[in-house]
């Protein structure tokens, strides 16, 4: 899964970005308004944690050219001011959540995975594809009752596959989601990270199927 850190304090940055790949997520971080307005008018991402005083556009600013763009990734305001007036005003201008600084990190995990649990038909924890099952609050997946052990990539675009069950993902989708800014995006990767799930799923009655020039479509087998 994949989450844009807009946060202009390198060390808070820094220690944020490090916690959250640490639990396996692809971060993209970025410091200021217009450059965060700019990437979020591009790319998909799956949270945004978002810092209100940022220079050059503020955070209130970036949120809210957000949502005219009725772009609805969740977003989670983190921040210094500890005011209901702030609180308030972000949670009525589009934010999810809003969390004060200092931050705790078991509970920013945990806040992510809930934001991310809204997004899941029925908000349940488990999301299952035949004998395929994904847990949400350990982000494990098992297959016929056995943990199945997957790559760092390669389980970052089962997640995408496995939320999306039932429906096409464009193969651009798989590729913004397991690329950070720092990667080399290819879309040969993709194929290959496939192609080794593929493998991995043979003996599953959840398969992926490949839709040429469309994307990639996880289901049960017929």
């Amino acid at each position: 899964m994949k989450l844009l850190l807009i946060e202009d304090n390198p060390q808070l940055a820094h220690w944020l970005a490090s916690l959250l790949r640490e639990q396996s997520f692809v971060v993209d971080l970025v410091e200021d308004g217009d450059a965060a307005d700019r990437l979020l008018r591009q790319a998909r991402y799956d949270v945004v944690l978002l810092d209100l005083n940022i220079p050059r556009l503020s955070g209130k600013g970036v949120l809210r050219r957000l949502r005219e763009r009725r772009d609805e990734v969740p977003v989670m305001i983190l921040t210094a001011a500890d005011s209901l007036d702030q609180k308030v005003l972000c949670l009525e201008i589009g934010a999810d959540d809003y969390m004060v600084k200092p931050i705790e990190s078991r509970e920013l995990v945990a806040r992510i995975k809930a934001l991310l649990r809204r997004q899941v038909p029925g908000k349940a924890n488990d999301i299952h594809c035949g004998d395929l099952h994904y847990d949400l609050r350990t982000r494990q997946f098992t297959l016929a009752g056995e943990d199945l052990a997957l790559p760092p990539r390669e389980r970052t675009l089962l997640e995408t596959l496995m939320l999306k069950a039932g429906s096409t993902v464009p193969k651009q989708a798989l590729i913004d989601s397991i690329f950070g800014l720092d990667d080399e995006p290819s879309a040969d990767a993709v194929e290959l990270y496939v192609h080794r799930l593929r493998r991995k799923l043979e003996a599953s009655q959840a398969t992926i199927i490949t839709l040429r020039g469309v994307g990639y479509l996880l289901r049960t087998r017929d």
